[in-house]
This record gives structure tokens, sequence and C-alpha cells, in this order.
């Protein structure tokens, strides 16, 4: 750990215990969270633990009725996870790419995620695993493809893979039996504004024409001004048959991951809120994403709540929509898949969550893989969330064992496949 880490552990970790004396003690989840009044903090609450990864026999804590296996080891950075048709399993890897800072808050930053392994040099590329004889490790890979600019989102339709690199969407083509992709073929459909929030998930709807992405703001609210957030803090729909894209829906910080709710057809996103007015201040959610919606960053958040940091448009705050469920304050909620009954045992219908885990915080939250439980289309009243895996923490919070980023369904459908991208490991989660 270079000095500069050193200190900001130091002064971030005094500021952090400072500011737990009268931190919320219930975290903002559900239809109906409890949001505490913000709190602006002059100095951002900067704590992270110390990327220390597996050691030892070590495992993530599976929920009652649950085990856990290493599917892929070795990895740098694993982000993001797509499960071919023909089983096998993609895996993007790819990382926050360190620019000059800007200032000592933008260089603490950096250090304090340097320190968890947030921030680095990117492999940018996408692996194939493959369990070719099915006992749930994967012992044959192969580089996909390589040479790109962190790669994320994947999708296919028909005989055209999609990729989702920071700068936009490319396509290459998939005829059946394709193992590498030919790097010279690539074509770029749509062009993103690289950096910042720079993951790009997608997405096929379910009848295979549209494809959605995710693109994150530049910054927290719109600090370089909102010209430099245009086509960014959204959802982008891409045309299938005429290649010609546009954005979807608007307002979202920082939209991730994406599923359909098969029942409705809705498509649902994770959304990484604001940071700097509290543990609890805003949180992330879970919502259904319509076609021209705004969901109010940066001008407010959850049901209209204006954030006076931000020169306001009224309008914009009146038409906003409100989010769906709330996932509890800077849990960095990023991978989502939907998981259908029967999957696990004990697991019905609902949203699987890969919480990436907090540094705007006094108090640590996230790092875990969450289920989020649905009835009649939308998260359960009744039923609370409920972890999957857990046990990425030290108990005193100063180490992190594994990161959770990407998850889906495994080739075999009675599986989970999550990516820890401190662990560089894919996770695979079955029944007992």
């Amino acid at each position: 750990m270079n000095m500069l880490a050193k200190f900001v552990s130091i002064v971030g970790g005094s500021v952090a215990l400072l500011r737990r004396f009268g931190a919320p003690t219930t975290q903002a989840m559900g239809g109906a969270p409890e949001i505490p009044e913000a709190k602006k903090q002059g100095i951002m609450t900067l704590k992270l633990p110390t990327a220390e990864g597996w050691k030892n026999g070590r495992l993530p804590t599976c929920a009652p009725g649950l085990k856990v296996n290493a599917f892929a080891e070795g990895l740098d950075h694993p982000r993001w996870i797509e499960v071919l048709p023909t089983g096998d399993v993609l895996v993007a890897e790819s990382s926050q790419i360190e620019t000059p800072p800007k200032n000592f808050m933008d260089a603490a930053a950096h250090a304090t995620m340097k320190a968890v392994k947030a921030m680095g040099q990117s492999a940018n590329r996408v692996t194939l695993w493959r369990d070719a004889d099915g006992d749930g490790v994967a012992e044959h890979r192969e580089i996909f493809v390589e040479n790109q600019r962190q790669p994320f989102g994947m999708a296919v339709v028909g005989e055209t893979f999609y990729l989702g690199n920071t700068d936009g969407i490319v396509a290459f083509p998939f005829p059946p039996g394709t193992t590498r992709l030919d790097e010279a073929a690539a074509r770029r459909l749509v062009e993103f504004k690289p950096g910042g929030h720079w993951t790009r998930s997608l997405i096929v709807s379910p009848d295979g024409s549209k494809i959605y992405a995710g693109v994150g703001s530049l910054t927290n609210i719109a600090d370089e001004g909102m010209e430099t957030e245009e086509g960014r803090a959204a959802i982008w729909e891409l045309d299938v048959a005429s290649e010609e894209a546009r954005i979807f829906a608007t307002g979202l910080r920082n939209a991730v991951g994406t599923a359909f709710e098969p029942s409705t057809g809705a498509l649902w996103t994770v959304v990484n809120e604001r940071d700097g007015l509290g543990d609890e201040t805003p949180p992330d959610y879970l919502t259904t994403v319509v076609d021209g919606g705004f969901y109010g960053w940066p001008y407010s958040y959850w049901d209209r709540i204006v954030d006076d940091r931000v020169p306001q448009d009224a309008a914009k705050v009146a038409a906003s929509i409100k989010p769906d469920y709330a996932l509890g304050g800077h849990t960095a909620s990023l991978g989502l898949c939907w998981m259908p009954e029967g999957t696990l045992p004990g697991f019905g219908d609902g949203m699987v969550i890969g919480q990436h885990g907090s540094w705007n915080r006094s108090k640590l939250s996230g790092y875990k893989l969450l289920f989020v439980p649905f009835e009649n289309g939308k998260p359960s009243e009744t039923e609370a969330p409920r972890d999957i895996l857990s046990g990425f923490l030290s108990e005193d919070e100063k180490l992190a064992y594994g990161r959770p980023v990407g998850v889906c369904i495994g080739p075999d459908g009675k599986s989970l496949l999550m990516a820890d991208d401190v662990g560089d490991v894919i996770w695979r989660v079955t029944g007992a």
C-alpha cells in the first residue's frame, strides 16, 4: 500500500468512525423504505476493505440447503458472465482504468479503489470456459476475444455476437461452432461516451428484436455539467434488424444489471444511486424500466426527494418515476438475473442481485449475493429478501475476500454462476 493509500485509510477510517455515531440502524429496503434526511458530506466517507482473496480453503457462506464451489479460477478481474447456447460460459475480464486525478479527493478515491482491486490495468478480454465432464468445474479455457475496450455485457442473436465495450456496442459474426471471434470482422453499431461509470451491460428482449444497454453517468451528480452527461445515466435500445439505437429511459445514475420478468415481460434493472448524503441516503434500487421513463437523476432521488446540491429542474422532478424496490444505501448492486422457482432448493421465483459492496458508508453494506422474492410479477410484500452467498468480508470490515458482480443461471438450469472480481473466481451455487 502506498503512502497516499495509507493516509486515506487512516483519515477515511477516522471519518467513518465518527460518522458511525448516529448512523441509521435500519437499512433502507423494500417498497416503502425509511430514508434518513440527507446529511451533506464535506469530506466524503471513503471506506473500502483491502483485497485479500480466498486463502487457506476459505469459501463464501451459503444459505442453508445450498453449496458453493469454484467453477473457474485464476481470472483477471472477472466482471460479467454469459452462458452460450452450447453451454460454454463466457467471462468478461476488465477493470476500471486509472486516469490522472483531478484533485486531492479524486486521488484519495483512486488510492482507496486500488486497495480493493477496483482500479488498475484492464485485461480487456473475454474468455471461454467449458465444463465438458459436467462435474461443475470448468477444465477448459481459451481466449474468446481480446484487445477490447473494457468489455462487459454480452449477447447473442442468431449468428451475431454483441459485446458492450465502454465506448460502444460492437457486433461479430458468430456462426455455429465459433469458439474465437474474428476481431477484424467487428462492426461498431453504437457509440457511447467512455469512462466514468464505464460498464455497459447488454440484454436481449424475449422476442430477440431488441438489445438493451446500461450506460452510467460520468460523475456523481452531474458535477461537470449536464452537457458532459448527454447520452449517459440511461438505458439504450438497439433495434437488431435496423441496427439503429435510441435512448429508452433516463435519469438512472448507473443502471448496470438488467433482467426480464417472464410473467409480465417487464424490463427490470438495478441502479447505483448518488454518493455524499449519508449511509442510507439514498438507497440503491431495483425497478422496472419503461419506454421514455425518467427516474430522477441528478435532480432528485426515490420519490421526488430533491438533491439541493444540483441546479434544479422542477419539471423534471415532477415527471420522475418512483423506483419499485430499495436495496439499501450504497450496496453497489451490479449483477441481476431472473431465477425461476426450482433453480435452487427452497427458493421460489425472484431476482438474484450481485451486490459489489459500498465505499461511501461508515459501516459497509452489500458484499453479498441477494435474492428478492417475487409475487405476481413484482417484489413480494410479505417475504423478505434472503442472502444466497455472504461471508465476503472479514468481521472487522478490514479485508475483502471477494466482491460479487455479475450473476446468471448456469448451463444446467439448476445452478447460479457468479463473478467475483476480488477473488478472481467464478462461483457456482447449487443445492447441497
